[in-house]
């Protein structure tokens, strides 16, 4: 594990040009809550500790453990472990979950067993999946090495965090017709539609579910309803578009699928803490 801080330290304030899933985060205070949609990611802590909300669920990884991430999940988070004389760092890596069902299809036989699936899980990883995301880090600072041997290097972490005691709900993800596989298959559908109304009921007969199963294991997995899921989807889009474009607020309801913009603002100011219009970046 210490042998990432330092060129974690090094990539901390600058882009990973060669290894473009993953950055390195640093902070030196600690931060205020903040609204967002995680991916499916790795982030392990190397200093510092953080807290995230998935609904109901809370994670507090600090300094030695990984958040393992295997769905796409609104989450409410904040470093809660940073100050001047030791800052805050971590090491995140996007999953590439089409890699992962290759090697899934190679393994599908070896598998350890799913025990406690978790879609937000907090674990110390074991020390060959630390080893090989400090071989990963290492090739940033050769390009040459990194677009050669990169490829097989990210395949081994999956393949390490895919038969690890970690692994439970990745492995449940790539199972067929799993309950895991049919909620992300949902997912997709709604991070994809999100600007057009969407019915739960023909939503879950589309993935193979009854509509009182979906909602669920919808709420297992993500830690919240299918309607509000939606609907964080939605105000998370908009405060990207307010942020990047100069669209009014109005034209931004629209677009991320509200039919009122008054019933938009109040939304987003519950949810953000201000109205749309003072969310300009």
């Amino acid at each position: 594990m210490h042998s990432l801080i330092p060129v974690c330290e090094t990539y901390a304030r600058a882009a990973l040009p060669a290894l473009p899933n993953a950055f390195v985060l640093e902070k030196a205070v600690p931060t205020d809550f903040e609204a967002t949609m995680y991916s499916p990611v790795i982030c392990l802590i190397l200093r510092g500790a953080k807290e995230t909300w998935s609904g109901d669920h809370c994670a507090r990884p600090t300094a030695g453990d990984a958040l393992l991430v295997s769905h796409h999940v609104p989450v409410r988070s904040r470093i809660i472990g940073a100050g001047p004389t030791q800052t805050y760092l971590a090491l995140v890596l996007q999953l590439d979950l089409r890699l992962m069902r290759g090697l899934y299809e190679q393994v599908a036989d070896h598998l350890p067993p799913t025990r406690d699936a978790t879609p937000l899980l907090v674990k110390t990883p074991d020390k060959i999946v630390i080893d090989v995301l400090g071989r990963y880090m290492a090739l940033a600072e050769n390009p040459l090495d990194a677009a050669v041997l990169g490829p097989q290097v990210l395949q081994e972490i999956h393949y390490r965090l895919l038969m690890s005691d970690m692994g439970a709900m990745l492995r449940d993800l790539m199972t067929v017709d799993s309950h895991a596989s049919r909620v992300a298959k949902a997912i997709g559908v709604i991070r994809s539609r999100y600007g057009s109304p969407i019915a739960i009921n023909p939503l879950a007969a589309d993935v193979g579910m009854s509509p009182s199963s979906f909602h669920t294991h919808f709420k297992h997995i993500t830690g919240t309803t299918p309607l509000q899921y939606i609907k964080d989807v939605r105000l998370i889009a908009a405060r990207d578009l307010l942020r990047t474009q100069d669209d009014s607020v109005s034209a931004v309801s629209y677009a991320v699928g509200y039919e009122s913009p008054t019933h938009f603002s109040r939304d987003f100011a519950r949810k953000f803490g201000q109205p749309p219009s003072r969310a300009r970046g």
